[in-house]
């Protein structure tokens, strides 16, 4: 603690700079367009320099390039076999974007992006409706500057778009049920929808998951089933999902069910693709890297908020009756806020198989760090240095890396020397999937 009020008294000091520029800039121009050029300029930049990657951008680029060139847009297919490892609502981004920019790295990357930006907007509007446009500010900065924010909104993989769609979920269900606004719930609805079109049931079953938990503290039975629009708002999201799961199941039938239900949903639940991974403090692990540099403040939430002091206080004096006391204590906000984020991060420590990214819809609550709102310098100073971080390592770290973890230079000599009656081949290692993105050619895989 007292490393880190030097390091306080440091920044008061030695940066009144960055302080006094963020404090012009908002008085002269406002939060939002100051929030938005940060973000713009953190989320594009390098965009159109670093190339689709293996393993697992590939896949998603490949497919949405064969199903935009078959002109079917509604089963997704790789090598010009059906496959069944996402739905399809990631895919149809990368093809709109595909048909706007061709098929280039920036268009891979634009829509990853742009749900980045959407994100860092709804952050800032939830919190700001929440508490005050400072404090909606502070938490939309703390995503921008995040490391595993940052990373999600350049990466060709699903997780950004559910990210919105998720959190928008439960966004609006908040304000239907604490402003007495019941349309609103089925917006909520609607995004689940779309939440389950871009990664399965988890779009519903998580957020539904939190909300009935919530309530259930709140001890506010009867909303589960009365208030909540239950049976109209159920019917808008079938008929919403519906319009791509109907179809898949009528054209694919049994396959399409057992391959994404059985084995990309339920048997990952239940058996660890990645043994080693398997652990439990690999969460714990990823919270604490995701969450650079922000992590670091941490300290001032304990000081601020005192957590140990008054979990032994109420232990001392009530067990765990003080317990439920002291969670009862929290306001109708702050217990929707420790709901999402907890119930995500013990839901994903139940399952078998764990990946860095699937926690990552807890990141909007954990942004409200509302202990911040009152360390302008420190806001300013973190925000200025994470800004230029991350420039320089999307350029300098980001651009050669991924250029190493792709295929481009080896389609780039496949194009200059085959023909099409040359047999491509690879042997070795993974299978470059980029290698087909990057030259058109499928290459054989030699034992």
């Amino acid at each position: 603690m007292e490393c880190l009020n030097r390091c306080k008294k440091q920044m008061l000091t030695s940066a009144p700079t960055a302080q006094n520029l963020l404090q012009r800039l908002l008085a002269d121009v406002g939060y939002v367009p100051v929030l938005l050029a940060a973000a713009v300029l953190v989320f594009f930049t390098g965009n159109a320099l670093i190339k689709v990657t293996d393993p697992v951008e590939s896949n998603y680029a490949l497919t949405a390039m064969e199903m935009l060139q078959s002109g079917d847009y509604v089963s997704p297919r790789i090598f010009g076999n059906y496959w069944y490892d996402k739905p399809v609502l990631f895919y149809w981004e990368l093809m709109a974007a595909f048909s706007l920019f061709g098929t280039t790295e920036f268009a891979a990357r634009f829509f990853p992006s742009v749900f980045g930006l959407v994100g860092v907007v709804m952050a800032y509007a939830f919190a700001s409706r929440l508490y005050d446009k400072k404090t909606g500010f502070v938490a939309a900065l703390v995503l921008v500057t995040s490391l595993e924010y940052f990373y999600l909104s350049h990466a060709v993989i699903t997780d950004m778009t559910l990210f919105v769609f998720f959190s928008a979920t439960l966004m609006l269900f908040y304000l239907a049920y604490s402003e007495g606004r019941p349309r609103l719930y089925y917006g909520a609805y609607a995004c689940a929808a779309l939440a389950v079109l871009t990664k399965g049931p988890v779009g519903l079953v998580l957020p539904g998951l939190i909300i009935v938990l919530f309530l259930l503290w709140r001890r506010d039975f009867k909303s589960v089933f009365l208030h909540i629009k239950l049976g109209s708002g159920l019917l808008l999201f079938f008929v919403i999902a519906g319009l791509w799961y109907v179809p898949m199941y009528m054209m694919h039938g049994g396959d399409f069910i057992s391959q994404f239900i059985g084995v990309h949903n339920a048997l990952r639940a239940t058996v660890s693709e990645h043994p080693k991974d398997n652990v439990w403090y690999y969460y714990t692990v990823v919270f604490l890297l995701g969450f650079f540099p922000w992590v670091f403040t941490l300290p001032l939430a304990v000081k601020k908020y005192k957590p140990f002091h008054k979990l032994r206080a109420c232990l001392r004096t009530g067990g765990f009756a003080g317990l439920h006391r002291m969670a009862d204590s929290l306001s109708m906000k702050e217990q929707f806020l420790v709901t999402w984020a907890v119930v995500v991060f013990v839901f994903y420590q139940c399952m078998a198989t764990k990946y860095m990214t699937y926690t990552f819809p807890y990141m909007i609550p954990i942004a409200f760090a509302a202990y911040l709102r009152h360390h302008e310098c420190l806001v300013a100073v973190m925000t200025t240095v994470g800004v230029a971080f991350y420039l320089i390592v999307t350029l300098f770290v980001a651009v050669p890396l991924c250029r190493d973890a792709s295929a481009y230079d080896a389609a780039q000599a496949v194009q200059r020397i085959a023909d099409g009656r040359t047999c491509v081949a690879v042997y070795g290692g993974r299978y470059p999937v980029s290698l087909a993105y990057y030259s058109g050619y499928d290459a054989k895989r030699l034992k």
